[in-house]
């Protein structure tokens, strides 16, 4: 059966593909087992990748709501846009966790020109900046122009002292983050001329997907027990991270969610982080 991507290619439907994305979701064997025959029953020629996706996440969140929010983990990092504002904070709490200083959106003056720079981070004295990437959609990916680009900025901040986390700092790494995929070629680059790439599924064995998953760093996006609209106002309240939501659960009652919501919505973001 032929289905179509969002992209507009056409490929032949993989069950295999499906069913290794709902395992990882954290649903049992019997739960994806019941999925799959739901939708494969509802399947037709020239159906949509976003259909399949919507009806399986449909599935999921009846079985368990957190499972729900796990596979929609790609869907919610690109909700922290529009124009990634949200995606930046969330990349400088991901390096948070794992023992870097952060700041985001600062302006640094290099040896021609300033320059603005989404995050930058700091460990064992070494500085790194970081140009994220964002992408509404799945379809789009980051090409080599990106890394030949960003190397430019970064060489032209290099040789240069800046007042970031000391007055006397040096930016000695560069680090280039997506929500989506890089090319081949932008890898080979990034690669070859000393940059650090990270994406969805790149590097392998820690990409973002992995990241977040290893740590429980999920966007409070992924929650299905809030709206839309609800998930504005807690960003723009500073609340990035569903497991920062447990930690100050008063932000619900905040935004006007009532005792008894807040209970279910703190369940899932507890189900959520505590998935291993």
């Amino acid at each position: 059966m032929k289905i179509i991507k969002q992209s507009g290619q056409v490929v032949d439907f993989n069950i295999q593909k499906l069913k290794h994305s709902l395992l990882k979701s954290g649903a049992s064997i019997e739960t994806v087992e019941k999925v799959l025959a739901q939708i494969e029953s509802q399947l037709y020629e020239g159906i949509s990748t976003r259909k399949i996706y919507k009806l399986a996440f449909s599935l999921l969140k009846k079985s368990a709501k957190s499972h729900a929010a796990r596979y929609n983990l790609r869907t919610a990092i690109q909700q922290l846009g529009p124009a990634g504002f949200y995606f930046e904070k969330f990349i400088a709490e991901l390096f948070s966790s794992e023992g870097y200083s952060s700041k985001t959106n600062l302006f640094l003056n290099g040896k021609c020109i300033s320059h603005e720079i989404d995050v930058v981070i700091k460990k064992d004295d070494l500085i790194s900046i970081i140009e994220c990437k964002f992408h509404s959609t799945n379809d789009k990916v980051t090409d080599v122009k990106v890394p030949m680009y960003i190397l430019s900025r970064f060489n032209d901040l290099k040789s240069q002292k800046h007042s970031i986390f000391s007055n006397n700092d040096e930016v000695s790494k560069c680090i280039i983050v997506t929500n989506n995929r890089f090319t081949s070629d932008a890898i080979a680059f990034g690669t070859c001329s000393g940059l650090q790439l990270l994406s969805w599924d790149y590097p392998a064995e820690n990409c973002l997907r992995k990241k977040v998953d290893r740590d429980g760093l999920y966007p409070i996006t992924c929650l299905t027990t809030i709206s839309s609209a609800e998930k504005s106002k807690l960003l723009e309240l500073g609340l990035i991270l569903v497991s920062h939501l447990i930690k100050t659960p008063d932000l619900l009652s905040k935004i006007g969610i009532s005792q008894k919501r807040s209970v279910n919505i703190l369940r899932e973001a507890t189900e959520l982080c505590n998935y291993i």
